[in-house]
């Protein structure tokens, strides 16, 4: 379990490497094809969008096979293979469409790597999600710093070529670690379970925990895909800035997640998202309304912070809401968070053009669009908790 515990993070952080390599890559790509915001912003949400296509599938096909391993060894190679290709794409759609496609690969690693954790540790599903999260968010660190200082020196096709080198090397890893995951004693999903998951879903409760997601992605996107522009193009920041700032946010979120999930394992979750939430609000309020440098970039780091530390929370509930089905559930999830969650990119993209700052606006109206979903959510969890009591 230990050895579970270590290389499922670092497989993630591998493989989320090259794809969390292009929100600092983002700027360069712009200026080399004299993108504008809405266009960048179209980009990076056909390469989400797209990629989230994988996540559930995958989870189906986490659920009907016992060697959960294997698949995860391929998930390196289809991630270091796509993003290689896209460094050689000639134009915008053509880079779009082979990022979407590269980052099938690593969309499928989120639903199978989060099953098995799941399934070795029920009882602790905050505190596994969260550790899980962790290596993903880490490479959301480690791979903007490295960016950031890349492009001073090579442009952003070689720069993305080098990022991933972290998947080729855990690739080879898990050739022989695959076969030391545990394999699963489920036996594989039929049509009967997909079609009530799906039923279950479609009540007025799922709806409303569907839309949270959504919009809480929404804003977390929004936020992500244009600060290290503003940073660059409103600030004059260089790359190598919009690095640090973009990875201290990651490095923080990531630090909190498991901390957090493990909390909300003792706790109601809808409660934690709702102060989370609320907190991020106020940071979006003076990112927008502040004329000061450095009040911004600090209210902007602590909005990324808060809404990446509390995803391992909304991963949890999605899974004790859906009451089966782990993989299956949580690559439904992983469609929403970054597939809908994406247009939040978009979103940002066509907001950006009246000026970046107000992106921040955006993403406080976001925010606190799930934080009242999730008030609603909460409010109807206790109502059927007392209806359930005994008089």
């Amino acid at each position: 379990m230990k050895a579970l515990l270590i290389n499922i993070p670092l497989g993630h952080m591998a493989n989320d490497w090259a794809p969390g390599a292009i929100w600092i890559l983002a700027p360069a790509i712009a200026a080399s094809m004299g993108l504008s915001p809405s266009e960048l912003g179209l980009l990076l949400t056909i390469h989400y969008v797209g990629a989230s296509i994988g996540y559930l599938p995958a989870g189906i096909l986490s659920d009907r096979v016992s060697h959960q391993g294997r698949l995860l060894a391929v998930t390196f190679w289809w991630v270091a293979i796509g993003y290689i290709l896209a460094s050689f794409a000639p134009g915008f759609w053509t880079l779009g469409i082979i990022l979407a496609i590269a980052g099938m690969g690593d969309a499928a690693w989120h639903p199978i790597a989060t099953g098995v954790l799941v399934e070795q540790m029920p009882k602790r599903r905050g505190m596994v999600l969260g550790i899980h999260a962790m290596g993903g968010t880490l490479s959301e660190v480690g791979s903007p710093l490295m960016v950031g200082f890349l492009l001073s020196y090579f442009d952003w096709r070689t720069t993305l070529q080098i990022s991933v080198i972290p998947a080729v090397l855990m690739g080879i890893v898990f050739i022989f670690f695959c076969r030391k995951i545990p394999r699963s004693a489920a036996k594989a999903v039929t049509q009967i379970e997909l079609r009530e998951i799906g039923k279950r879903w479609l009540q007025p409760a799922g709806v409303l925990l569907v839309l949270m997601i959504a919009t809480y992605n929404m804003a977390l996107m929004s936020l992500m895909s244009m600060t290290p522009l503003f940073l660059q193009n409103s600030l004059g920041y260089s790359a190598a800035v919009a690095g640090i700032v973009f990875a201290s946010a990651m490095l923080f979120g990531s630090i909190l997640q498991p901390v957090i999930g493990r909390f909300s394992d003792g706790a109601d979750r809808h409660l934690v998202f709702l102060l989370g939430s609320a907190l991020a609000i106020v940071c979006s309020a003076v990112a927008f309304l502040s004329t000061k440098p450095y009040l911004i970039i600090g209210a902007l780091i602590l909005n990324m912070t808060l809404l990446v530390s509390i995803r391992s929370s909304v991963l949890a509930s999605a899974v004790e809401y859906a009451g089966k089905r782990a993989a299956t559930t949580l690559g439904f999830v992983f469609v929403i968070l970054d597939g809908v969650g994406a247009l939040g990119a978009l979103a940002g993209g066509y907001v950006g053009e009246t000026g970046l700052q107000n992106v921040f606006a955006l993403a406080g109206l976001l925010s606190l669009g799930s934080l009242v979903l999730a008030a609603v959510v909460y409010a109807q969890g206790r109502s059927l908790e007392q209806q359930k009591l005994p008089n």
